[in-house]
């Protein structure tokens, strides 16, 4: 699996927890935030990627999609996806949301894992896109009755939503109790806590995303 940087990537988390939720055993590369196209992503001047990637199998997927996809079809066992139709449709409804979707708070809100920001002010137009990804939570929360958004087993939205998660503590993202303690069930992911604990030691390699907000 190749990754860019723990603390900034979102992308590259989701990939990454995307691997642990399909039990793959892997190794991780990283590519310098000094590679202009990963700086581009970083720094949300580039829709288009290919960070994360996975080689398996003499097979390179990019697109967290389409690893997302592959994992649930090399091991349909691990429940990528919900096994009820219905609910497998809506699974791939709210990743495909989160895929292609909310540019404002991306924009307002960046990935910066070892940042802080208490009473952060957020501007209008990601107030919005937060009211819809807490509308999307407490929807799959109280129809599939938690802890994650399909159930009692985590599945690929939780990788898709997972840096939310950690964009809504670093910015002291104000919850609704249940959308709170999801965010809490996410950040305590055992996954989530790996990554996390490796993105706070991580040198610091790009001060564009580190200005004081």
């Amino acid at each position: 699996m190749t990754i860019s940087s723990k603390n900034y990537s979102s992308w590259s988390l989701r990939g990454f927890l995307l691997c642990r939720l399909a039990g793959l055993d892997f190794a991780e590369a990283r590519v310098s935030a000094d590679d202009p196209s990963i700086r581009a992503e970083l720094l949300l001047q580039s829709s288009s990627f290919l960070v994360p990637r996975l080689d398996h199998d003499g097979l390179r997927i990019w697109d967290t999609l389409a690893i997302g996809e592959y994992l649930h079809e090399i091991a349909p066992e691990a429940g990528l996806l919900p096994k009820d139709r219905a609910a497998r449709a809506h699974c791939r409804s709210i990743c495909g949301e989160m895929h292609s979707g909310f540019a404002n708070l991306r924009s307002a809100l960046p990935m910066n894992v070892k940042a802080h920001h208490p009473g952060f002010k957020v501007w209008t137009g990601a107030l919005a896109d937060i009211a819809r990804i807490v509308a999307i939570w407490n929807e799959c929360l109280r129809a599939y009755g938690g802890p994650y958004l399909f159930g009692a087993a985590s599945t690929m939205a939780d990788a898709m939503y997972a840096p939310v998660c950690s964009r809504f503590m670093t910015y002291d993202v104000p919850l609704d109790p249940l959308s709170a303690g999801y965010r809490d069930t996410m950040l305590a992911f055992p996954a989530m806590r790996e990554w996390s604990a490796a993105a706070r030691v991580e040198p610091d390699e790009m001060e564009e995303l580190d200005v004081e907000f």
